[in-house]
């Protein structure tokens, strides 16, 4: 799948599930005519929009790629017999469970990002926990992600660099 492909619309049933074997996908949303990344998703990440996916209701995100994509998807029939399968394969289930359950935890993170630390803290954390991020996606994506403006993100970079 070429970069920059839409694989769900905000506002549309998200219908599949998908594995990200190659590549990097962003999650987005449309805030007043602005874009607003607030998750990114890289090779091994399970990506939908999970409440629209589970619950039949509209995504309230977009999914796109940022990179060409070798992906793997899955329908909701294909996830719930899966579902029901890995129940009766406790190791099955708890891997799943925990797959569930990180993104979670990344989203509680990054929330909390925002509330305790500054732009910088918040980059410099970016760059510890997931340098690949910082390393293959584009820098307009990355400030959207974090809450700042390109420019402001450019001198957070000068002001690391030199110190």
């Amino acid at each position: 799948m070429a970069a920059r492909t839409v694989i769900l619309k905000e506002g549309e049933i998200a219908k599949r599930i998908f594995w990200v074997e190659q590549g990097a996908i962003r999650a987005w949303f449309n805030n007043d005519g602005e874009d607003i990344t607030f998750q990114f998703f890289l090779e091994g990440s399970m990506v939908a929009s999970i409440e629209s996916f589970r619950k039949n209701i509209a995504s309230i995100i977009s999914l796109e790629t940022i990179e060409p994509c070798v992906l793997w998807c899955a329908d909701k029939e294909d996830v719930e017999r899966i579902i029901n399968e890995i129940t009766e394969v406790p190791a099955l289930r708890s891997l799943f469970i925990d797959v569930v359950f990180e993104r979670t935890f990344d989203y509680m993170k990054h929330c909390l990002s925002y509330i305790k630390d500054s732009p910088q803290q918040r980059y410099q954390n970016l760059l510890n926990e997931k340098p690949q991020i910082v390393q293959r996606v584009p820098q307009h994506y990355i400030a959207s992600y974090l809450g700042i403006t390109k420019v402001h993100l450019s001198r957070i970079k000068n002001k690391l660099a030199k110190g």
